[in-house]
């Protein structure tokens, strides 16, 4: 793709300069002075103003048109007539960091770096103007990564949740379409016991065996695969023996339901031998619903408990400031981040429970925690022991978030809550973390501090008591 067209020979107009607010009002000769020392260009749709990677030697400034930028990581910048952008006095940017190309016609001018001096000493208006466009793109970009944080977070919780959602949903469906077929299986059962003429008393006696079964199996053992082979296998050794068909499947269904060697001596007793095999193909049946309805309430119950803790962690339809109780807040934090803790590390929880609420944005703190105990899960490496402590001192209520990972470099801990400061490797990290953490902290009127060495890294959040409570306690 062709560059912009320059030529050192064509300088930009004073009445082009006097239209950019930058430069209005200012001196006549300035501004003369200004234009013979810049170079004006020319773009095209589609050329480039700047390679990502050139030296940033020069101050841009757009008459005409629109320029599009965008960096490797996604991240847009749009120039647009009236802006100065490039390199400003006092910046510390030494490379574009994307390439630059015209999205419209345009004109602008660039002044090399090696007139800044002069231009300040000339137009000491300029000073301030160049610094608050300066400040004012910091700024920007500052949000933009913290925005950019709050997604990349929310993007991790998002994919944790659905794959956390995945496992019961996935559950439930398998056990609504296994219940669907045991029903089927039971109606048939039941139809050719009623059509042979099931005696009353051998009804009644599996109408008890239904009733009664839970109570009389207790819970099912948990059998390795060895045990469970064993057991099936002896249960249709004893079906084949009383000359019941499939006695495969019938018998994998009873091991499932906790039935042992008693219970089927009992029905063989009760049970006249021609009425047998629908009589346990109907007691299996009925064994397998109840099994399943166990799985669908159990399924339903970790959906309901993931969406309320949705819900709570992100203080859905609930006022900003409020009321917060912060052990809530830590173990819905612990739910949106369970699919991170599940492969080796271990939650030790130790709250005190007589701890009262404070008044926060809720939401806001669990950002904290959030961060806090992600930073521990990544430097633990997934195996490990995440400690999380809460207690009263004074009139704040503190918690602490402590991991047993390597530590903290002491010559890096210094930098730790700075913007855009980070120990992870390139590409796994933004550096605004913490960052978020500090700021969110000290808007609730608190303090953040951390002690690390190898084998332990503690974060410390202070946070004030609501008044109110503080007051009554």
């Amino acid at each position: 793709m062709d560059s912009a067209i320059t030529n050192p020979s064509v300088r930009p107009g004073i009445d082009e300069l006097s239209a950019i607010s930058v430069f209005s009002g200012l001196p006549a000769a300035g501004l003369e002075w200004l234009a013979s020392q810049m170079e004006a260009f020319e773009l095209n749709p589609g050329q480039v103003l700047v390679h990502a990677g050139a030296p940033a030697d020069r101050l841009l400034v757009l008459f005409r048109g629109e320029v599009r930028a965008e960096r490797s990581d996604g991240r847009v910048y749009v120039m647009r007539a009236g802006q100065v952008t490039g390199l400003l006095p006092y910046s510390r940017l030494t490379h574009y960091p994307s390439t630059a190309r015209a999205v419209t016609e345009g004109r602008g001018a660039t002044l090399h770096k090696d007139y800044f001096a002069e231009m300040l000493q000339r137009m000491p208006e300029l000073n301030q103007r160049l610094v608050s466009v300066l400040a004012d793109r910091v700024r920007e970009t500052t949000i933009a990564e913290q925005q950019r944080e709050k997604l990349m977070a929310l993007g991790k919780i998002s994919a944790g949740l659905a794959h956390e959602l995945n496992n019961p949903a996935a559950a439930v469906r398998r056990a609504s379409q296994n219940l669907r077929h045991s029903l089927a299986t039971l109606r048939t059962a039941a139809l050719h016991l009623d059509k042979r003429g099931l005696p009353q008393e051998a009804r009644v006696f599996m109408a008890r065996l239904d009733c009664d079964w839970k109570e009389h199996a207790g819970e099912r053992p948990a059998l390795d695969t060895l045990e469970r082979s064993e057991r099936e296998e002896e249960f249709a050794s004893w079906m084949e023996g009383h000359g019941i068909p499939d006695g495969w499947a019938v018998a994998a269904a009873l091991v499932d339901a906790g039935c042992d060697q008693a219970t089927l001596e009992e029905v063989a007793r009760q049970i006249q031998p021609e009425f047998l095999a629908d009589a346990l193909t109907r007691l299996t049946a009925s064994f397998t619903i109840s099994r399943l309805i166990e799985e669908l309430e159990s399924g339903a119950s970790k959906i309901s408990e993931l969406v309320r803790a949705v819900k709570e962690y992100s203080y859905m339809d609930q006022m900003p400031e409020q009321e917060v109780d912060i052990h809530s807040g830590l173990d819905n934090t612990l739910i949106m981040l369970r699919h991170r803790l599940k492969d080796g590390i271990e939650v030790v929880r130790q709250y005190d429970r007589t701890l009262p609420p404070v008044c926060a944005h809720g939401s806001e703190l669990n950002q904290v925690w959030t961060n806090l105990i992600s930073n521990s899960i990544d430097a633990m490496n997934q195996s490990g022991e995440l400690h999380i402590k809460t207690a009263r001192e004074g009139g704040s209520a503190v918690v602490e978030v402590a991991d047993n990972g390597p530590g903290i470099p002491p010559e890096l801990q210094p930098r730790v809550f700075e913007p855009f400061f980070t120990t992870k490797p390139v590409g796994e990290g933004t550096g605004l973390g913490l960052d978020t953490v500090y700021r969110i902290v000290i808007k609730h009127r608190g303090h953040v501090s951390f002690v690390s060495r190898p084998g332990e890294t503690r974060f410390t959040v202070r946070i004030p008591l609501s008044k109110s409570k503080e007051a009554s306690a």
